[in-house]
Parts: C-alpha cells; sequence; structure tokens
C-alpha cells in the first residue's frame, strides 16, 4: 500500500526520499536552504528549511524523514517571518560589497534576500573585521562572506578525507578556521578547491589571475600563448546558453583568437604526449619488474595529497608530468620567436594554479585560467560567444586523438593508456578500443584484462577519500593492482573546481558530471584516430625533437619526480 504526505494541500506519494525536502521538491515545491547538499551530510544548520506541522511546530526538512499521513505546509505567514530574520541575522554579520563579488548573480544569500524582499538590515555588521586569507595559490577565503553553512568542511572532511578546515571557537566568535587559525596555504589543503565549489556565498572562491592575463595580451613586446584542457570544452557552453556537456572547443578558440590570444592550442596533444611516455613507462615496469601498481600523475591534487599523507607510495607514481606541463615544455623548447613569450593554460582545476608554481616545473606555465575565470573574460570582452564562427587550433599543436579527449573524465587517462599499452605488449590491433569497465562516475572502478596472457588489473579512483581507502589497500598489500588511475575531484575533471558551478538543486535533478564526460566520450567516438601511438603530429614530434619515447630528452622534458611534503 503507497504512502503519501500532504504538501501544502499536494498529495505526494513517498518513493524513499531520504527528506521532507526531497519529497517536497519532487510535488515542485522549493524550500529554501544553504546547508543542504545532497551529496554531503545531513547538517541542518541553516533552519531556512523548516515546516510548519498541523499543529504549529516547526521541524527542519532536510533532516526530518517523510511519514505516512504527514500533513505540512512550507509557506505560512509563521514560516515567512521566520526565514527574513534569519536572512537579516545572516546579512548583519555578512560582508554586504556584492557589487564587487565573483559569486554576484549566484549568491543564495543574494538571492534569497531578493525573493523574501529584504530591504533594510536592523543589525550592526561586524564582518568587514575578518582579514581574507590569500596565501593559496589556488583558492582566496573570505571569512567576513562565511554563513557557517558547512558545506566546505563536510566536502573536505567527507569527499576528500583532507581535513584542512573545520569549525573553530564557539557563539559569535565561531568561524571556518584551520588548525590553530593558520594560512590556509600552510594546512594539508591540496589545491582541489571543492570548498569553493560548494559555497554558497563566495566565502571560498577560485583565485583569479585574470588581470596578470589581461596585462600580457595587451603588451606588444610579449607573445601569448594558451593551451584549452579537455574538460573545459563540455563545461564552458552552459554559461553561454547551450545544452550541458556540449562540446563548444571550436567557438572558444575563436573567442580566445578575439581576445587577443596569439597561438591557440589545445591539451589534447599533450594528453597525446602523457599516453606515449605513460603506456611506455608501464609497460616498462611490468615487463621488468618495476614498482608497481603505478599511479597515474595527471592529477596536482592528487600528488599533493599523496606527498603529504603517502610519502612511501610516491615511487609508485608515473614520472609523467601532467598534460598541461609536458605540452608547456614543448611549446617554451621549440619557441624561435624574438619577443617574450608568456604560455596560458585554461583549465577546469584549482590545483592546476599551484602546479603551474613548483619550482621544478621550470615556470613552463606562467598563468592559469579556470573554466569561470574564462567565462568572466570572455563577457568583459564583450564577446557572443554562441554566433562565434568555429575555428581549429594552431599548428603544429592541433592534431589529436579521441584518447586524449576522455582524459577529462575519469578513467579516461586509464583507457587511453590502455588503447597504447595493450598494442604495444601485444604488437596486434585492437578492434575494440572502449575499455568500458573504467567509464562511470562510480568513485572506484576495478577491471581486469588478458593481454596476451598476461592478467592487469587497474582502477579508476575519483575523490581523496576513495584515493586513500585504496592507498591503504595497497600499502597493506590487500590488492594486485598494476595500474591505478587517481582524480581527486569525483567525476574527473569535468567536476574541477575551475568549471561552472552547479547548484545543489540541481545536482539533484541532473547528472551533470555524466552528461560533460558523455560530452567527451561522443567527441571520442566521432573521431578517425583514437590511439595516441597513432597520432602523426606526436611521431613527427618525436622523430624531428624528441627522438624516441623514453629518450633522455623525452625524460628531460617531460619527466619529473615528487618527495614527500616537508612537515
Amino acid at each position: 500500500m503507497s504512502e503519501y504526505m500532504i504538501i501544502d494541500g499536494i498529495k505526494v506519494q513517498i518513493e524513499g526520499e531520504k527528506n521532507v525536502l526531497e519529497l517536497a521538491r519532487k510535488a515542485g515545491i522549493e524550500i529554501p536552504a544553504f546547508c543542504y547538499d545532497p551529496d554531503l551530510s545531513i547538517y541542518g544548520a541553516c533552519r531556512m528549511c523548516m515546516f510548519e506541522d498541523e499543529r504549529g511546530r516547526l521541524d527542519a526538512s532536510c533532516s526530518c524523514k517523510p511519514r505516512d499521513g504527514m500533513v505540512i505546509k512550507t509557506n505560512t505567514p509563521k514560516l515567512r517571518k521566520y526565514r527574513k530574520m534569519i536572512l537579516e541575522l545572516l546579512l548583519a554579520n555578512h560582508c554586504r560589497d556584492c557589487t564587487i563579488c565573483h559569486m554576484s548573480g549566484k549568491c543564495k544569500l543574494q538571492e534569497f534576500a531578493y525573493k523574501f524582499n529584504i530591504e533594510g538590515v536592523r543589525f550592526p555588521n561586524n564582518a568587514c573585521a575578518l582579514s581574507p586569507d590569500s596565501s593559496s595559490n589556488c583558492i582566496i577565503r573570505e571569512p567576513g562572506k562565511c554563513i557557517l553553512c558547512g558545506k566546505c568542511v563536510r566536502i573536505c572532511n567527507e569527499i576528500q578525507s583532507v581535513g584542512a578546515i573545520d569549525y573553530a571557537f564557539r557563539g559569535s566568535k565561531m568561524k571556518i578556521a584551520t588548525a590553530f587559525d593558520g594560512d590556509i596555504a600552510n594546512s594539508p589543503c591540496v589545491g582541489c578547491g571543492q570548498c569553493a565549489a560548494v559555497c554558497p556565498t563566495g566565502a571560498i572562491t577560485i583565485r583569479d589571475d585574470a588581470d596578470q592575463v589581461w596585462k600580457a595580451i595587451g603588451n606588444p613586446d610579449i607573445e601569448v600563448s594558451v593551451q584549452v584542457a579537455p574538460a573545459v570544452r563540455v563545461g564552458l557552453g552552459t554559461e553561454f546558453g547551450f545544452a550541458e556537456g556540449e562540446n563548444v572547443m571550436g567557438k572558444l578558440v575563436t573567442a580566445l583568437r578575439e581576445m587577443g590570444f596569439d597561438k591557440v592550442y589545445d591539451t589534447n596533444i599533450g594528453a597525446d604526449l602523457t599516453i606515449m611516455e605513460e603506456s611506455n613507462e608501464l609497460v616498462q615496469r611490468v615487463k621488468n619488474g618495476g614498482k608497481l601498481p603505478m599511479f597515474t600523475s595527471c592529477c596536482p591534487a592528487w600528488i599533493r595529497f599523496a606527498e603529504d599523507k603517502y610519502p612511501d607510495l610516491l615511487d609508485n607514481i608515473s614520472t609523467c608530468k601532467s598534460p598541461m606541463q609536458m605540452l608547456a615544455s614543448t611549446i617554451k623548447a621549440t619557441y624561435t620567436g624574438e619577443k617574450k613569450h608568456i604560455h596560458v593554460a585554461i583549465m577546469p582545476c584549482s590545483a592546476k594554479k599551484d602546479e603551474a608554481r613548483r619550482e621544478k616545473f621550470g615556470g613552463a606555465v606562467d598563468y592559469v585560467l579556470s573554466t569561470q575565470e574564462v567565462v568572466r573574460m570572455i563577457r568583459e570582452h564583450g564577446i557572443h560567444f554562441k554566433y562565434l564562427e568555429e575555428s581549429f587550433p594552431d599548428s603544429p599543436f592541433k592534431e589529436y586523438t579521441g584518447a586524449s579527449v576522455i582524459f577529462g573524465a575519469t578513467g579516461g587517462v586509464m583507457e587511453a593508456a590502455l588503447r597504447t599499452a595493450v598494442e604495444t605488449l601485444t604488437g596486434k590491433n585492437l578492434d575494440c578500443v572502449e575499455f568500458k569497465e573504467v567509464r562511470g562516475m562510480e568513485g572506484v572502478k576495478e577491471a581486469e584484462y588478458d593481454v596476451n596472457g598476461l592478467k592487469v588489473k587497474v582502477a579508476a579512483v575519483s575523490g581523496l577519500k576513495n584515493a586513500a581507502m585504496v592507498c591503504d589497500k595497497v600499502r597493506a598489500g590487500e590488492c594486485d593492482y598494476q595500474f591505478i588511475e587517481i582524480m581527486s575531484c569525483p567525476g574527473g575533471c569535468v567536476n574541477g573546481a575551475g568549471q561552472p558551478f552547479v547548484d545543489a538543486f540541481k545536482r539533484s535533478d541532473m547528472d551533470y558530471k555524466g552528461m560533460r564526460a558523455k560530452g567527451l566520450y561522443d567527441t571520442d567516438a566521432g573521431m578517425s584516430n583514437r590511439k595516441s601511438h597513432l597520432n602523426e603530429s606526436i611521431n613527427a614530434l618525436y622523430d624531428n625533437f624528441f627522438g624516441k619515447v623514453g629518450s633522455h630528452k623525452a625524460h628531460e622534458l617531460l619527466h619529473t619526480s615528487y618527495e614527500p611534503k616537508k612537515k
């Protein structure tokens, strides 16, 4: 027998919803909330999502389970008065410089203040006394904008297992802080930026380097080149009216040229280079008894995490640089112009900003822009993005394969590497290049392949909590993987913190990560060449510059090493 609730006079069937908030949304009833997130534990701190029962009692819809026969209202005079008081109190302790905030127009506090017609605040504002923390290369923390919803704390602890921030102090002095209230740069923070991705008010944002890039573009004595990562092309379009996951790379290339970039390259060729070197490294380790399992090294937040928490596994990490660094190093090494050369990378990732600052990479990448920053720059330049003609990246770094495109989704690096490694080990042509077992948004995906009688067991992991779980098993000798891909952001780079964020309620209704990944897989499926080792431009690059895969010159420019984090 079916169970029902009556919500605002509407009979709603209960079908396994975990709370009243979800059930109300199914009926098309929007209950406001700050601290609720479908991917995180229930916290119930903001109290905006209260409902009123038949007896006039209030309860939080995010933490209350639906019960058969319940009759509630979500929009009564009492609730409106209650919510307006909450908003007024939050605004009384909140920086109100909305016009110069990156979250302006997307801020939940701003949205609700407008929705509930808040026209004045009766209480003094003391928030401006809190100093911002700009110590990180990746994120900026502005405590004056924090409403203590706790989303950043929960995602850092529950999803990423980093534990860089938590609640500190009590009462009116409570705030989100690092251990001993120090700078975020001196905490265990790995720069993944997932805290910024869920922050509803702009208290944590991705560091913005657009002004420095504009200055470089405007200087006639500087030649500015730019590369675009795979995930950016399927994340940016939604900001300009395209469907979620639609590939808009052609229009983005045109926009970048209009903005003044001298050369526009595709990071995909760096991904193909990565596969050439990484698959060769994997084959050599398998054949010669090298350190296994081998971990991928494309994700800088994962590298920081390993340096801090798993220093004993650093030798297991591939020595290959990330595609961004490989392409940048190659561009800088082959540049023959007379002007000063600045290279910019457009990435879906906040941690790439920190990677670019690592001394060992020699400044190959001068600036990293997030997808969000590029969206703002396109708008600032007055470009009508939707109506642009499509164009192609510049030579000689424009030919890429389907294998490189799928790097942006969890399991993509693994699949791309397998396409080349399996053909190398067997000497036979792969009829089916799709390794679908490592596709999907699950946090851990395992597969085993028979390669000429050799059993190759692999795992594709996303989210650092899942990475920690797998690393603990490797450390304890409880698994026999040969190859492990790790991406710090759940779902991979398509869900990087630099991508346009998706509201918590929208994330309940659509699989935006899957839609962005599908955009990459569809692009791969439509390409004539889907294997990195068959990329003629890559092979020409080896013939004319590197010599061969794994050569001394290749190691000099395309490989690196890692050391434990200094305590």
